[in-house]
């Protein structure tokens, strides 16, 4: 007698926290995940319902672990923040990701970006950008009408939804805060938090050196 097995349920299936595949093929493509994913964590530190991560699974079907793709970066509003071994979207009230970053390698091929406008268009991403570092080009698209329109000018372009703006040079991008304030490499600012200790050490220092000068000429600074 043949025993028959239970069908697969959706409790059953297993969806993997791993496709496998290397989150960068070189140092460029990494550098600006990092870059791209670290800033916009700082940006939205303070709002506890705006989830940032990079290079995380992403399943929008419950049911079916074949479906997934994993952005270089992604912003989600209205999830809030708190590590993830992938994103369920059925777990996550159903909220796809609003805007997504892929960041080209030589390794990429025009069939596989293809592919992945096809799924970001057909499950719900507002915002689509891809950036090229070693040609210093930018290609976005935006939702319109239920659909995935590219933008025409990317240079000077605000995100509507992140309120940044991507500014193309010679030889790099630049992406600005609603603030003004560029986008800064890790070593750039931990460079900028020594300045600004350093600064803060030199302000005390005179401050001290003020109150022993006063002191000196029998004035007292807590009298003042």
């Amino acid at each position: 007698m043949v025993r028959q097995l239970p069908p697969e349920t959706t409790s059953d299936i297993i969806y993997p926290d791993s496709d496998g595949q290397p989150m960068a093929d070189n140092t460029k493509q990494f550098r600006w995940i990092v870059i791209i994913k670290e800033n916009l964590e700082i940006l939205f530190a303070s709002d506890p319902n705006v989830f940032v991560a990079g290079d995380l699974l992403w399943y929008p079907v419950a049911g079916n672990n074949k479906i997934r793709q994993a952005p270089d970066a992604m912003a989600v509003f209205g999830r809030p923040k708190g590590d993830r071994g992938s994103y369920k979207q059925w777990e996550e009230d159903n909220i796809a990701p609003q805007v997504v970053f892929e960041i080209l390698s030589p390794g990429n091929r025009l069939k596989e970006m293809a592919k992945k406008l096809q799924f970001y268009d057909r499950y719900g991403v507002e915002e689509y950008y891809i950036y090229d570092p070693d040609r210093v080009d930018l290609l976005g698209w935006l939702r319109c009408e239920e659909r995935l329109i590219v933008i025409e000018e990317m240079n000077g372009w605000v995100s509507p939804r992140l309120g940044i703006r991507f500014e193309l040079q010679a030889d790099t991008l630049e992406i600005y805060r609603p603030d003004g304030r560029r986008f800064l490499t890790p070593v750039e600012l931990d460079q900028r938090a020594e300045e600004a200790i350093s600064h803060l050490e030199q302000a005390q220092q005179r401050y001290q050196a003020l109150l022993e000068q006063l002191r000196a000429k029998g004035i007292d600074p807590e009298q003042l």
